[in-house]
């Protein structure tokens, strides 16, 4: 990969952020009106959080596509699965879940209650408009991470080292989701309403879980698959059980933990800017 290739930053980041924030909040203006409940303009505003949802992936594959060896590079990415190592799917496969019923299992000790174990059925939040949870949940991995880890997080990381990009791209990146929390029924909103130091955990997880994604990313060859997968199941795994808000941060913290052992194990993978991170 050509890093250089990667240099439109505020044409990616100008649309990625401007026209999601401008679809999302005139949503956002129906969604607290009585046009809300016209199937019309229920739909309309639904369409507008898909379209914002999209313009990262769009502006991605809009700045990648022209250009013959980029997009050799993404299809590579999507099906390419030669020398990785079985431990990595171990890795995406198990940590998710791992880590929550972790938390959950911490949490006993402070009080909580055992019942956080139990399977649920249905979700945290109901989704938004006529977009029900389930289909957010599956299809936003999808939609993000063919956007974000295709072509945003490249020209992040053509200015600075690993460490720094997973700073800058957390911060970006919770940025991008704020809007979201004008709807009370989606998982931002949900946050929000819990009060605002889940709300602040929500900010702050994404930045150790950015320097585990990251690492894996890189070191996986920046394989898609391993990508969407491992943001699926961080996103399904934080609702498939009954899980309290607290537990969630205490999961942040184990991140921070793990986050910081990864950090430490691989220092010149993280901190130096002309370390060959595609290396074995």
């Amino acid at each position: 990969m050509k890093l250089e290739k990667y240099r439109h930053p505020f044409i990616f980041y100008g649309v990625a952020i401007l026209v999601p924030w401008a679809f999302w909040f005139i949503a956002g203006a129906i969604s607290k009106s009585a046009l809300w409940e016209e199937q019309n303009w229920l739909i309309l505003a639904s369409i507008l959080v898909i379209l914002g949802s999209a313009a990262p992936m769009a502006v991605a594959f809009a700045l990648i596509f022209p250009d013959r060896e980029m997009r050799k590079e993404l299809i590579s990415a999507c099906i390419n699965f030669r020398d990785i190592h079985w431990k990595w799917w171990a890795f995406h496969l198990l940590f998710p879940t791992a880590s929550i019923l972790a938390a959950m299992a911490i949490s006993l000790l402070f009080g909580y209650s055992p019942g956080q174990f139990r399977i649920n059925t249905g979700l945290s939040f109901s989704g938004i408009g006529i977009l029900p949870s389930w289909l957010i949940i599956f299809a936003a991995p999808i939609i993000e991470e063919f956007g974000w880890h295709t072509y945003g997080i490249h020209c992040v990381r053509r200015r600075f080292n690993l460490f720094t990009t997973c700073f800058v791209f957390g911060l970006i990146w919770a940025f991008w989701h704020a809007p979201l929390a004008v709807f009370g029924s989606s998982y931002q909103g949900q946050v929000v309403e819990i009060g605002p130091l889940h709300s602040a955990n929500f900010v702050i997880s994404l930045i150790p879980y950015l320097i585990i994604d990251n690492w894996a990313y890189y070191r996986t060859k920046r394989n898609m698959f391993f990508q969407v997968i491992f943001h699926l199941l961080c996103n399904f795994s934080n609702e498939i059980f009954f899980t309290h808000p607290d537990a969630k941060i205490i999961q942040t913290l184990i991140f921070i933990a793990f986050a910081a052992v990864v950090v430490i194990k691989d220092k010149k993978y993280f901190f130096d800017k002309n370390y060959e991170w595609e290396s074995k």
